[in-house]
């Protein structure tokens, strides 16, 4: 007749513990891995807050006239032959024209500041530098960072 043995079957505390130590590891780049996604799918949403603010500042500068001595419908454009003198960029209250919004800031939403510069810049068109004015807005966002944008108004 045989006689079986039956050895002790079951997991050591060595294996126990390297298990534990390889779960916990796998457990912790997991976290880190979540955390990132977490942090990084706000930063869409917070840049497109940002464009959306400097993209209705750019449409507000540019629905105005280009100077404070065009006249309503922009003809005959001032410092044309038969205009009136430009009066230049000279920021006044009453934000009617384009020039009127150089050195603009607009910090009324906490976390975005708009801000707005106007320059002559015919000369990088090829035009007489008064005749065409560059907007620059920048919104600045939490963090840092910031969105510009650019347009052209011409005098025409």
């Amino acid at each position: 007749m045989f006689i079986f043995k039956r050895f002790q079957s079951g997991v050591t505390l060595i294996e126990t513990v390297v298990f534990l130590v390889v779960v916990s590891i796998a457990l912790v780049a997991l976290i880190r891995v979540y955390t990132q996604a977490v942090v990084s799918s706000v930063d869409p949403v917070v840049q497109i807050r940002a464009l959306e603010k400097a993209q209705a500042q750019m449409d507000e500068i540019l629905a105005r006239k280009f100077d404070e001595n065009t006249p309503t419908g922009g003809v005959p454009a001032c410092d044309s032959s038969t205009g009136v003198a430009c009066a230049g960029i000279s920021p006044d209250a009453d934000y009617d024209d384009v020039g009127d919004y150089n050195g603009f800031v607009d910090a009324s939403e906490t976390n975005y500041t708009v801000s707005v510069s106007v320059v002559n810049a015919g000369s990088e068109l090829g035009l007489v530098n008064t005749r065409a004015r560059r907007i620059t807005v920048t919104a600045l966002m939490p963090g840092g960072n910031s969105v510009v944008l650019s347009a052209y108004k011409v005098n025409f």
